[in-house]
């Protein structure tokens, strides 16, 4: 299921607006209070432009991707920045 969710995170790169990503799991690093609590994908999405990202956030693969795994994560953190 891992694997499943791992490739339709991957997809998402297919998206027109989408300039780069990135989907990583934890690294093999020492935790320290500093570290993020334990996650198990996190995914970078780079865009050239807030139009950009504004057509990412309608594209329909990404809301296919939405409504096809939704029931596969119980929190999802959002972290935009420039």
């Amino acid at each position: 299921q891992r694997e499943e969710f791992k490739k339709a995170l991957d997809r998402l790169g297919e998206i027109p607006s989408v300039d780069q990503i990135h989907v990583g799991t934890p690294a093999a690093t020492e935790r320290s209070s500093h570290v993020a609590p334990p996650f198990t994908f996190a995914l970078t999405v780079f865009f050239t432009d807030v139009a950009a990202h504004d057509a990412y956030q309608i594209d329909a693969t990404h809301w296919d991707f939405v409504n096809s795994h939704e029931k596969l994560w119980t929190k999802v953190v959002v972290f935009d920045s420039a």
